[in-house]
C-alpha cells in the first residue's frame, strides 16, 4: 500500500532522513521504533506532506505522493492521529469529529460514520457538546483516534497514541488498534511503547539516526536485548 524509498528530508540545515526506505503492506500493522530525534515523527509528517522532502520517493497504492498537499493526500485515503492528540480545544467534541471529514463529499457516509464511531467510543458519545478542551488526557485521545477514523483511511499513521496514558487506558488503546485494523484499516503506528507497538505489529523496523538500523517480522524483535540496548535507548 505504501512504499517509500531513499527518502531525504531536513528541518533547514538539520538532515532528518538520510535515504529511509520502507515498505506497508495492504491490511497489515507494521511499526517504526527508534530513540528520540531518530526521525520517526518526521517520516509521518514526511508522508503527509507536511515535511518537505529533498529526495526520494513515496508511493500510496502505486501512485507518487511526494510534494502533494496535505489535504490532497488526505483525499487519496491517508489519515493521521498525531503526536500530543491535538485536538481544537476551543471547538465541542462533536465539531472535532466534523472536521475529520472535511475533504469528504459523501454526506450519508459520514452520518454513517459518526454513528459508527460513537458506538466504537462510547465513552466520548456523552462528552459531545464538551469542549475539547475540558476533556481527560485519555478522552482527548480517544477524539484523536475518531477524528482520524472519520476521514474513512485506508492507510492511519499513528504517532505516539500512548503517550501520556495510564496503563488502563494503554489497554483500552491496544484494544482500538486492534478493532480499526479487524476493520479493514492498514496501520503505521509510531511508538515509545516497544512492547506494545510489536505486540500488535506484524513487521517492524528500527531507525537510528536517519536510516533504517533493522528490519525484521515483530515476532523477531520481541524480546531482542540488543535492540533495547543500543537503538532504543534502554
Amino acid at each position: 500500500m505504501l512504499q517509500i524509498e531513499n527518502l531525504l528530508a531536513s528541518y533547514g540545515p538539520v538532515q532528518i532522513l538520510k535515504g529511509l526506505s520502507l515498505e506497508v503492506p495492504k491490511g497489515e500493522i507494521i511499526t517504526l521504533l527508534g530513540g528520540n530525534g531518530s526521525g520517526k515523527s518526521t517520516t509521518l509528517k514526511a508522508i503527509m506532506g507536511a515535511v518537505r522532502a529533498q529526495a526520494g520517493s513515496i508511493r500510496f497504492q502505486g501512485r507518487e505522493i511526494l510534494g502533494l498537499k496535505s489535504q490532497d493526500i488526505v483525499s487519496l485515503g491517508i489519515s493521521m492521529i498525531p503526536q500530543g492528540r491535538r485536538i481544537f480545544a476551543p471547538l465541542t467534541v462533536q465539531e472535532n469529529l466534523r472536521l475529520g471529514a472535511f475533504r469528504r463529499r459523501d454526506s450519508n457516509g459520514v452520518r454513517e460514520d459518526f454513528m459508527a464511531i460513537l458506538r466504537q467510543f462510547p465513552e466520548i458519545e456523552e462528552k459531545l457538546k464538551s469542549r475539547g478542551g475540558t476533556l481527560s488526557v485519555g478522552q482527548q485521545q480517544m477524539v484523536a483516534f475518531a477524528r482520524g477514523l472519520m476521514a474513512r483511511p485506508h492507510l492511519l499513521l499513528m504517532d505516539e497514541p500512548s503517550a501520556g496514558l495510564a496503563p488502563k487506558l494503554v489497554e483500552r488503546l491496544a484494544d482500538i488498534i486492534q478493532e480499526i485494523h479487524r476493520a479493514g484499516t492498514t496501520i503505521l503506528l509510531v511508538e515509545q511503547n516497544v512492547h506494545l507497538a510489536l505486540s500488535l505489529a506484524k513487521f517492524g523496523y528500527v531507525l537510528r539516526d536517519g536510516r533504517i538500523a533493522m528490519a525484521e517480522p515483530a515476532k523477531q524483535l520481541i524480546g531482542n536485548e540488543e535492540l533495547i540496548r543500543q537503538y532504543l535507548g534502554g
